[in-house]
């Protein structure tokens, strides 16, 4: 894997310790932060109450401080999951597993500032269209992920239209759908969709910029949808999108390689990785 330059670092890790105070308040546990969210629902970066090293006690987090910030996840009723930058602390690892939680690993890409990227061909009669709050392709496009990341791989699978409306159904009843249009009218969350002619999304993507930097997550096919070169498209949208708003770093984590290999034509390159407690909520 590419080693991370120190300016990227700096801003990834700047990154991942701001993004969520747009949306969470931070409280301190020794030498780690655990992000609180304000109220309910509210849609942020991140798990639901998800802890981080500092950056001035990333070498010096103690039993002690993952036992209190545990404690207090399960006082709040949210998964203890806690999610960092592998090279900004280098010895939390072990700390975590040898505290009885299991860490996975998401590889990082990132693009190059100078790199370039074109508009990816579309089917016909596809476009692309970055959702306004009231958007009335919204609700289906915040149900597209959770049917995209439950049949994993790029293999066209068998969820379609009809799964996507009962989805978004559900996410507008329990004011997912609500809490999210503030976020994106207050320019916090951009999220793109690729359109089929009668407007279901087939594909969708978002990120969440803070300062020049942002990740962008979320990126994921309607099944029947695949092999269409849509997510391809979207990333590329959303990287134009970024970039012709102020934001010069760009980067993701991906968790399969065939993901990544989609993420290399477009010319994003390795950069580190994350580390999260397997099986935690879904990320952004």
């Amino acid at each position: 894997m590419r080693r991370m330059s120190d300016c990227l670092r700096a801003r990834i890790e700047q990154y991942y310790a701001t993004v969520p105070l747009l949306f969470a308040d931070a409280e301190e546990f020794g030498s780690l932060r655990l992000f609180v969210r304000r109220k309910p629902g509210a849609p942020y970066y991140g798990g639901p109450g998800h802890a981080q090293p500092t950056a001035e006690g990333a070498s010096s987090v103690t039993a002690v401080d993952i036992a209190r910030v545990r404690a207090r996840q399960r006082e709040l009723g949210v998964p203890e999951a806690f999610e960092w930058l592998a090279e900004a602390a280098p010895t939390l690892r072990s700390c975590i597993e040898a505290a009885g939680l299991p860490v996975a690993e998401r590889p990082l890409m990132a693009l190059d500032p100078h790199h370039r990227i074109s508009p990816q061909p579309l089917p016909e009669g596809v476009t692309l269209r970055a959702l306004k709050a009231d958007d009335p392709a919204l609700p289906a496009a915040l149900a597209l992920p959770r049917l995209a990341f439950a049949e994993e791989g790029t293999a066209v699978g068998s969820a379609g239209r009809k799964e996507l409306s009962v989805v978004a159904e559900e996410l507008t009843e329990d004011g997912t759908v609500a809490t999210t249009r503030p976020t994106i009218r207050a320019g916090h969350k951009t999220l793109i969709a690729a359109l089929a002619p009668d407007g279901t999304p087939l594909a969708v993507g978002h990120y969440h910029p803070a300062n020049g930097t942002t990740e962008i997550g979320g990126i994921g096919t309607l099944p029947i949808a695949r092999r269409q070169g849509l997510a391809a498209a979207v990333t590329a949208a959303l990287v134009t999108h970024a970039r012709d708003h102020g934001v010069n770093t760009v980067f993701l984590a991906y968790a399969e390689d065939a993901v990544a290999r989609v993420y290399s034509r477009l010319g994003f390159r390795p950069a580190g990785s994350i580390l999260l407690i397997a099986n935690q909520p879904a990320r952004s």
